[in-house]
Order: C-alpha cells, then sequence, then structure tokens
C-alpha cells in the first residue's frame, strides 16, 4: 500500500493539511452565501462563540426618479436577451428594472428556498440564478424592482377552489382569457402572497410591486361569485382595504418590517374617476398603505371619446397629462404626497403606431405633470431604445 511509505507523523500532516482545506472551502462558502466574516465561522467552530447567522442581503436605495423598464421572467432567464437589455440599461437614462416573480400564470421564477412555497407546488424555475443576476444588476447600479401578480392566479386558484372565485354553480370562474382568480377577502392566500414578497426580498429584489391587486372585470359578470368575499364583495373597495392593510403590517411594521419600499399597479383611470371602477381600487386608500402608486395610464387603453378624443391612443401626451395631473391634485392632502405617484407609460403598438415621439410625449407630460418617475412597459420587451436619453 502507498501509506506505507510514510510514518505516522507525516500521515497526521497529510490529513491536517486536507482538513485545512476543507475548512478553508467551507468557509468561502459560507462567506460567499451568506456575507459571514471568518472571525465568525471560527469562532463558532472553535465553540468561542455562536452559530453564525446569515447578513441580510445588500440592496440598493430607491433612486430620486426612478427611470425602469420591464423584463419578463422568460427574458430574465436568457442570459444573450437579458444582457442586451442590461447594456441597452447602461447605456441610457434607465436606471431600474422591473422583473417578474410571479406572472398571470401563477407560478413563481426563482427558487425562493421556502418551504411554504415548494409546498404548494407553485415554483417554474424560468430563472435559474436569480440571485446572481441581482448582484449583477446591483454591481451595475441598477434598482431591481420584484413584479408580483397577486388575485389573478389561476394556478393557485385551480388548487384552491374553495377560496378561489367561482360562477355561481360553484365551478372555477374564469375571464375572457381563461384565466382565474383568487377571492380578494381570501386571507389565507394573503399568507401566501406575503411569503413570496418576503422571499423576493431575501433574494436580493429592492422593491415590492404588487399587480392585479383588485376584483375581476373582464368576463361573464353576471356569473360570478366569491365564497369568501362573500355580501361584503358589495363594497369591493373595502375588502382591497384590508387586504392592503394587512400586507403592509406584515411587510412594513413591527419587529419583522422590511425596509424594502412596496409599490401598488392600478388601472390607469383611478387617478380620475372617484368611483372603484367596479374592481375596488380608489387612489387614497391605495396611496396610505404603499410606498409608491404606478397608475397604468397607457393612452390606448382608455375609452374612444375619453376626454373628447376619438382615439386617445394618437394623444399619448394630452392623456398622460391629464390623468397624472388629476392624481397629483389628489395626493396634495396633508395626510399623502404626489410622489407617491410614477405611472406605467406605454412603448408597444396599439391603437397606433408607438416611436420615440410617442414615448418621449408621455414622458414629458408625466415631467409637466410635476413628477419625476415612470416606468415603461412593452409586454415583448423590445423597447424603442432610441426614446430614451443616452447616459
Amino acid at each position: 500500500m502507498i501509506w506505507k511509505k510514510y510514518s505516522a507523523k507525516h500521515i497526521l500532516i497529510i490529513i491536517s493539511a486536507i482538513g485545512a482545506v476543507i475548512f478553508s472551502f467551507s468557509v468561502f462558502s459560507i462567506i460567499k452565501n451568506n456575507g459571514v466574516s471568518v472571525a465568525e465561522i471560527k469562532a463558532s467552530v472553535d465553540g468561542r462563540g455562536p452559530a453564525p447567522t446569515p447578513k441580510p442581503v445588500a440592496h440598493i436605495a430607491t433612486p430620486k426618479a426612478v427611470k425602469a423598464i420591464y423584463m419578463t421572467s422568460w427574458v430574465a432567464g436568457t442570459p444573450k436577451w437579458r444582457a442586451q437589455l442590461v447594456d441597452f440599461i447602461k447605456k441610457t437614462e434607465i436606471n431600474s428594472l422591473v422583473i417578474d416573480v410571479k406572472d398571470y400564470t401563477g407560478t413563481v421564477s426563482f427558487d425562493t428556498q421556502s418551504p411554504r412555497i415548494k409546498d404548494e407546488g407553485s415554483e417554474e424555475v424560468r430563472v435559474s440564478d436569480m440571485r446572481e443576476f441581482l448582484a449583477e444588476l446591483h454591481a451595475a447600479g441598477i434598482y431591481v424592482i420584484a413584479r408580483i401578480t397577486v388575485f389573478q392566479d389561476p394556478y393557485y386558484a385551480k388548487r384552491h377552489l374553495s377560496i378561489a372565485v367561482q360562477t355561481k354553480n360553484g365551478a372555477l370562474w374564469k375571464d375572457r382569457k381563461g384565466i382565474s382568480y383568487l377571492d380578494p377577502g381570501a386571507k389565507e392566500f394573503w399568507d401566501y402572497i406575503i411569503e413570496i414578497a418576503r422571499a423576493s426580498e431575501k433574494a436580493g429584489f429592492d422593491e415590492l410591486n404588487f399587480d392585479y391587486i383588485r376584483f375581476p372585470s373582464d368576463g361573464n359578470m353576471s356569473d360570478i361569485a366569491f365564497p369568501v368575499s362573500g355580501a361584503e364583495a358589495k363594497n369591493k373597495s373595502a375588502v382591497l382595504d384590508k387586504f392592503f392593510s394587512y400586507l403592509h403590517k406584515e411587510l412594513r411594521e413591527g419587529p419583522n418590517a422590511l425596509s424594502t419600499p412596496i409599490s401598488a399597479d392600478v388601472f390607469g383611470m383611478v387617478t380620475s374617476n372617484f368611483d372603484d371602477l367596479n374592481i375596488g381600487q380608489l387612489l387614497e386608500p391605495i396611496a396610505s398603505h404603499f410606498d409608491f402608486v404606478a397608475p397604468m395610464v397607457y393612452p390606448s387603453h382608455y375609452p374612444p371619446t375619453f376626454q373628447g378624443f376619438k382615439n386617445p391612443a394618437a394623444h399619448p401626451y394630452e392623456v398622460v397629462l391629464f390623468a397624472m395631473e388629476k392624481g397629483v391634485g389628489r395626493l396634495q392632502a396633508p395626510t399623502s404626497t404626489p410622489t407617491k405617484l410614477r405611472p406605467w407609460l406605454q412603448d408597444f403598438d396599439l391603437g397606433t403606431d408607438y416611436g420615440v415621439a410617442e414615448v418621449r410625449a408621455q414622458i414629458k407630460a408625466t415631467y409637466d405633470a410635476g413628477l419625476t418617475s415612470w416606468m415603461i412597459w412593452d409586454a415583448s420587451n423590445k423597447y424603442t431604445q432610441n426614446a430614451f436619453e443616452a447616459e
């Protein structure tokens, strides 16, 4: 045997050396993954201190003026495509990126390391290196927002029919696109959303953005039932206000409060309408629970004859200016602030073609309304890059 060539002393030296290598590798792994210091690890191993506690992930502070584009989880999981968008961000005024964590399918796009989410089976890991990607974005000074669709969730609805929006005969209700929703009054589901939000913050996202925080609207509304909300669904805004309050309490208050801002996506007409649009969204109550509110003021989504325009999509400046000035005026109250407003603007063709002029017109309207932040939406992630100022 080869060991016969070495004395016992030599063998001990070799074993010690191997042990040192293993220890060093372990230290490196722990430091890389958790940010724990070498001193903490050594003290723990030597019995001179407690087991090291993983340190919270570093976050980038919210820019004074957020200028963001949206990225689907599929693009985030495609290295070549996402690299092209990141390069675009680096070369322009864009400083922030919104990434899908949970989209209209109800599936979660990365490994959350959460037993609760894994038990649900809702992970579809499209971005296998999410944490590394977020670190790369942070290194480039890019603020990253997690987009979490809430009550639009066909995956969870199918598995939990008892708390899903139903037809009057108890079947699963679907909108015109065949997508199902959860009853907004279902606290069990609220806790699930909070778990996804916390997992996203822990992975490195700098802000938690909640979309589809509303009652459904596009479907057979004469054959719809809310098994949890019941009669309370007659006052949809009150049901949602309970959810918003709970969300804020669980994420932004108490000993386990996150420093990460939370934001809400709302219908564009929420800024100018004083009713809840039959979906439960009212501007002032929502603003009281969130750090930022993002009205989706896409000109193409306003009805014909809105403000006298036969085709609102052909008037991007006028529509966005009207919508955001209304919102600013309503949040001038002492209990709020207009700076919470951060509109979603469109960079997609609908109603008319959108190019450099149309995108810049919306941005100018945002500035002229007294605001500084905006986010750009294109579901295909093919942006009009010349519409943005060079860095």
